[in-house]
C-alpha cells in the first residue's frame, strides 16, 4: 500500500481494512485520477474501494467466521464530506456461513448497518444537523433527499435508544395536545405519557379518551403498575376514569397540575371581569379595554406601577376585589409546604367563594371541590409536575419545525432525544454531540 493510499486509510479510520484504490467522480458521473498538480474541482466526489485484510465477523453473533458462503457485489456507502468534497465507500461484501449462530449473513461491516447506503458517522450527524434544521435543509446540505435524512436519523435515534437502559416507572405523566386544524388524521388530539422522573416521554397515541390511556395500560405488567405511585395530569376525566377503572392501580394517587387549577380561576376572573367592564357600558369599556393580562398577573410578578393600577380597577367592583383575592390566595396555597397547609388554606379558599350570587366563582368552587382529593394530593407528594409543560415546549417546537410529523413513534423518538440530551452543562454537549452512542467500533475483521 503506497503512502497516499496509507494516508486514506488512516483518515477512514478502521482497522483491518486498507485502501485499494481511489478515484475523483466529476458531477457528470466521469471518472478520472489527476496526473499533475492540480486542484480538484469543487463538487467533485472521492471513492474510495477497500478491502479487508482479517477474517470476518457474522453480523448476527459478532464473531469470527472463516468460510464464505457467497462473494457479494460491490456496493457504495456515502461517507461524510472531506474537504468539501463528497466522498463515498465502495466494498463487495461477503455472505459469511457462521458455525456459531448457523446463519447465512452479510459480514459486519464498521462504518454501516446492514440494507443502509450511508455510514454510520454520516447518519450521526444528520440527526444532530435536523435537531435545529428543517429536514429539507440538511438533505440541501448533504445532497440527499429528504427521505434520505428522514430514514438516517430515524436509524441514529434507534441506535442511541438501544444503548440505554429504562429507568423504573414510578410517577407518571399525562397530557394531550392538539395536532392542528390542518392534519389529516382522524383524531385531532394525541395522548402523551411521560416518566415524571425524567421528563421523558414513554408512549404516545392517538385520541385524549379513556380507551387512549387504556390502550397503554394495557402494555404494562402488574410489576410496572404495582411501581407506579402516582399520576399527574390535569382535570380531564377519561384519564381519571381510565386510571380509576384500572383494579390493579387502586393504590396510586392522581395529581392534578397547578398550572390546569389556576387556569380555571383565571376564568372566573375573566369572566367576572367582563361582567363589570365590557357588559357595563361605553364608559367603564373604555376603562377595563386593554386590561386583561393585568388580571390574570400573579400580584407578587406586578410592577409597583402595574399594582397601582390593579388597584384602581378593583376599586370599582367590591365582588371583583374579593375574587382576586381568592384567587391569589388559591395560588399560595398550591404552594404549600405539606399536605396539612394546603387543606387548611384550600377549605378556607372554598368558603370564600361559595357564594351562590357569584356564578363564575361559585362555578370554580364546585370544580375544586369535585377535585379536591387530587388537589390535596400534590402537597402530599410534590411531584415535578412542570415537566409536563416542559415537554409540550418541547412538542411544539419539534412540530413547527417539521411542519408536522406522520409517525408518531419517530416523534417519540426526537423527543426522548431532545430531553435527555439538553445542552446546558459541559456534560450534557459532549452526550449531544456524541448521540449518546458510544465510540463506533473501528474494526469489524
Amino acid at each position: 500500500m503506497g503512502q497516499l493510499k496509507r494516508f486514506i486509510a488512516e483518515v477512514l479510520g478502521f482497522e483491518g481494512w486498507k485502501v485499494e484504490d481511489w478515484w475523483w467522480v466529476k458531477p457528470n458521473g466521469v471518472r478520472y485520477k489527476p496526473v499533475s498538480r492540480v486542484l480538484v474541482s469543487p463538487g467533485t466526489k472521492l471513492v474510495v474501494t477497500v478491502r479487508r485484510t482479517w477474517m470476518g465477523r457474522c453480523s448476527e453473533c459478532g464473531r469470527r467466521c472463516r468460510k464464505v458462503h457467497e462473494h457479494g457485489e460491490l456496493r457504495g456507502w456515502q461517507d461524510l464530506p472531506w474537504c468539501g468534497h463528497p466522498v463515498e465507500i465502495e466494498y463487495a461484501p461477503d455472505r459469511l456461513k457462521c458455525r456459531h449462530c448457523q446463519s447465512a449473513c452479510v459480514e459486519l461491516l464498521p462504518w454501516a448497518e446492514p440494507y443502509q447506503r450511508e455510514t454510520m458517522r454520516l447518519q450521526q450527524h444528520m440527526a444532530l444537523d435536523t435537531s435545529s434544521m428543517p429536514t429539507s435543509h440538511v438533505a440541501a446540505r448533504y445532497g440527499v433527499g429528504w427521505h434520505v435524512v428522514r430514514r438516517a436519523e430515524r436509524h441514529a435515534l434507534e441506535r442511541w435508544q438501544a444503548t440505554r437502559s429504562p429507568e423504573p416507572l414510578t410517577m407518571v405523566g399525562i397530557d394531550e395536545k392538539y395536532l392542528g386544524r390542518r392534519n389529516t388524521f382522524e383524531d385531532k388530539y394525541v395522548t402523551i405519557v411521560s416518566n415524571l422522573q425524567n421528563g421523558e416521554p414513554i408512549w404516545i397515541g392517538f385520541g385524549r379518551g379513556e380507551a387512549t390511556v387504556r390502550q397503554w395500560l394495557d402494555t404494562l405488567a402488574s410489576e410496572d403498575k404495582a411501581a407506579i405511585k402516582l399520576f399527574a395530569m390535569d382535570m380531564h376525566a377519561p384519564f381519571m376514569a381510565a386510571i380509576r377503572n384500572d383494579k390493579e392501580l387502586a393504590h396510586a394517587d392522581i395529581v392534578h397540575d397547578p398550572f390546569h387549577v389556576m387556569k380555571r380561576a383565571a376564568q372566573a376572573i375573566d369572566e367576572l371581569r367582563r361582567q363589570l367592564f365590557f357588559r357595563g357600558g361605553p364608559e367603564m369599556r373604555a376603562i377595563g379595554r386593554g386590561k386583561r393580562w393585568l388580571f390574570l398577573r400573579a400580584w407578587e410578578k406586578c410592577t409597583p406601577e402595574q399594582r397601582e393600577e390593579l388597584k384602581r380597577l378593583l376599586g370599582y367592583n367590591g365582588k371583583l376585589a374579593r375574587a382576586y383575592q381568592a384567587v391569589e390566595e388559591l395560588r399560595g396555597v398550591l404552594h404549600a409546604p405539606d399536605e396539612l397547609t394546603m387543606l387548611l388554606g384550600l377549605c378556607h379558599v372554598l368558603r370564600r367563594i361559595e357564594r351562590r350570587d357569584n356564578k363564575p366563582m361559585r362555578k370554580l368552587h364546585d370544580s375544586l371541590e369535585s377535585h379536591f382529593k387530587e388537589i390535596i394530593a400534590l402537597g402530599k407528594h410534590r411531584p415535578p409536575v412542570g415537566r409536563v409543560e416542559a415537554l409540550n415546549n418541547n412538542w411544539e417546537t419539534l412540530v413547527r419545525q417539521g411542519r408536522g410529523y406522520r409517525d408518531l413513534q419517530f416523534l417519540l423518538l426526537k423527543l426522548r432525544f431532545a430531553i435527555a440530551n439538553p445542552i446546558r452543562e459541559e456534560d450534557g454537549v459532549l452526550r449531544f454531540l456524541a448521540l449518546g452512542l458510544p465510540v463506533p467500533y473501528r474494526q469489524a475483521a
